[in-house]
């Protein structure tokens, strides 16, 4: 009797903490919600850009984006209609998919017209991994103290991105 009362006792226990979760359901960017250390390979030439390149004061938006999505395409000449919104921020515009897409894509929106928007290559797929990427777009905004803000996923208003930024 003593078994089964100790053996029923620790199910329940395993069962009441499993129940629970833990801190690693939380996606990494909400454990640790300030401006992550990364490298990436910024278009048009691969030159390698590190956190430490980013602005200090300054607020940023991550948008993990893909060249072929139809919602990103759309997202990217929203920006460019009201980069006006956006003009105390720094963009930094992350894809892991190949170089040359990604290069087309700087291309083909004129995304080198813009001081504030920097486009480039994630080939270690670490923006996924840490933001926990579902859909694209997906917009990561943080304040001009490095610290995390607010999440957007897929075709979100334009306004509503430029809006965090007041956060």
């Amino acid at each position: 009797m003593k078994k089964v009362l100790m053996l029923f006792i620790s199910c329940s226990l395993f069962l009441s903490v499993s129940a629970q979760g833990t801190k690693e359901d939380k996606p990494v960017y909400l454990r640790f919600p300030t401006i992550p250390t990364f490298t990436v390979y910024k278009a048009p030439d691969s030159t390698v850009f590190h956190r430490t390149n980013l602005q200090r004061n300054k607020p940023t938006i991550f948008m993990v984006f893909s060249p072929e999505c139809s919602h990103c395409q759309h997202e990217t000449s929203e920006i460019i209609k009201n980069i006006d919104k956006f003009k105390n921020a720094q963009i930094l515009m992350v894809t892991y998919l190949p170089y040359n897409e990604m290069l087309q894509f700087y291309k083909d929106y004129k995304l080198y017209r813009y001081r504030n928007i920097t486009v480039a290559r994630d080939a270690s797929f670490f923006f996924p991994q840490f933001f926990r990427v579902r859909n694209f777009p997906s917009f990561y905004v943080y304040d001009k103290k490095g610290n995390f803000k607010k999440f957007f996923e897929g075709a979100v208003p334009i306004n509503e991105v430029s809006d965090a930024l007041k956060l």
